[in-house]
């Protein structure tokens, strides 16, 4: 398995030979660097799926670009989210919190988040979650935004978490000090931070950060864009 990290809390990940792609936001996106998205993009290409958390705009913005470049990828988000691409003519597969259900990746659980969602033109997104994957090739959590729940300590009873993709920049968010918290719920010592500093409200320092993940013997992992770590 294979994770890519593109900006914010979009990411590519990469299993058996299929490509999914996370919460796109990138056209709308200032703090990223589009001139050599394209290229990039075809080094992924196609995408075969697209998950989505909830539907804030930096969650959803290019999920209808996306669905028109590559008309067969199929949208897993919940009911709500799956709903109202549905009704634009594009393909998805809801889901609620509930069971794992397989997919040609592995399978997939849709876990509590606390949050909000909600389009921009003010149509309800449903509950907000993240997602439990399990594969062949390893097992990651992507908790999408939330803050640290107690909930995060059923996860590890259905399988060793390998990775974790957790918010650390605070205020809408989980901040470091409870994303360290929220690995130790989760028995994951790999964590790989997103939603921080693309906007003033959510910014980190980074060399502290990864300090303090160090101190509590956590690996916080930070890349810059389309660089990768592989589970």
């Amino acid at each position: 398995m294979k994770v890519i990290y593109l900006t914010h809390s979009t990411c590519i990940i990469q299993i058996h030979e299929k490509n999914l792609l996370i919460d796109p936001f990138l056209y709308e996106n200032s703090s990223f660097d589009k001139r050599s998205l394209n290229t990039y993009m075809d080094m992924y290409s196609p995408i075969h799926y697209i998950l989505i958390t909830h539907a804030h705009y930096d969650h959803v913005c290019d999920v209808e670009f996306f669905s028109k470049k590559y008309p067969n990828a199929l949208i897993i988000a919940n009911y709500e989210i799956s709903n109202f691409y549905s009704k634009k003519g594009i393909n998805t597969y809801g889901i609620n919190y509930g069971s794992f259900i397989p997919f040609s990746f592995g399978k997939l659980k849709y876990t509590w988040a606390c949050h909000s969602s909600v389009f921009n033109n003010g149509i309800y997104g449903g509950n907000p979650g993240g997602f439990l994957l399990h594969t062949e090739e390893g097992n990651l959590y992507i908790s999408g935004d939330t803050s640290i729940t107690w909930e995060m300590n059923l996860f590890p009873i259905f399988g060793k978490i390998d990775l974790s993709i957790l918010p650390i920049g605070g205020r809408y968010t989980m901040d470091i000090e409870e994303a360290i918290q929220a690995s130790n719920l989760l028995k994951c010592e790999r964590v790989l931070g997103v939603h921080y500093n693309t906007f003033n409200e959510i910014k980190i320092h980074k060399e502290k950060s990864v300090k303090d993940f160090m101190e509590n013997k956590k690996d916080l992992i930070l890349l810059e864009s389309w660089d990768s770590i592989t589970i």
